[in-house]
């Protein structure tokens, strides 16, 4: 189902003296695979998946690409390019999929404490290329879309997701005062979902 919000409340990206944060288009599909397969062992537990596969190409990844940009024009979900400030490298990946959508269909939502997942409209996730992992680019991209999210979007409310497998994302959130609201655990994937708000 496509989000609740208005197509003119959708933002158009972000800009700090880090990164440009801004829609992904299909002809970032050369900087992104090579994001992509750099960070391919940590994304397939993040993915709880093979992908990408050691054979993933370039024109494979240009036709996701052309599926996300479908995606976020038509409001089912947005994804964000994460950019070096010259534009000329992919630093990562933001994506903000719809808790009622169909990813979550059929997935065992636990709550933690007094929580409802209805409440929430957004559950966000995001990774950043391995290299980057050193220089803390991750902890930088976490603290700029938590004030994103809560100052330039009109959601419902909004939860980070990862995977309880993909531990050094989990060990980053932590460390803020994010704190766990839901654990979700979908068919066939051997590790939870944990989300934060």
């Amino acid at each position: 189902m496509p989000f609740e919000i208005e197509k003119s409340d959708i933002p158009e990206g972000l800009t700090t003296d880090e990164f440009v944060l801004r829609p992904i288009v299909a002809a970032d599909a050369e900087l992104d695979y090579a994001a992509v397969m750099e960070s391919r062992d940590y994304l397939r537990a993040w993915e709880q998946s093979t992908w990408p596969a050691d054979d993933f190409t370039v024109e494979a990844n240009r036709e996701d690409l052309v599926g996300l940009e479908e995606r976020h024009a038509d409001r089912r979900a947005f994804t964000y390019t994460v950019m070096n400030p010259a534009g000329t490298e992919c630093l990562g990946c933001v994506y903000l999929m719809a808790t009622n959508g169909r990813s979550f269909t059929g997935a065992r939502i636990t709550a933690v404490g007094d929580q409802r997942w209805d409440e929430y409209e957004a559950a966000v996730y995001f990774w950043v290329r391995r290299s980057r992992l050193a220089t803390e680019t991750d902890r930088v991209l976490l603290e700029a879309l938590r004030t994103w999210l809560a100052q330039d979007w009109s959601l419902r409310g909004h939860l980070f997701v990862t995977n309880e497998q993909f531990t050094q994302q989990v060990d980053l959130i932590g460390q803020t005062d994010l704190q766990l609201r839901f654990t979700v655990e979908n068919p066939g994937k051997s590790g939870r979902y944990l989300a934060y708000s």
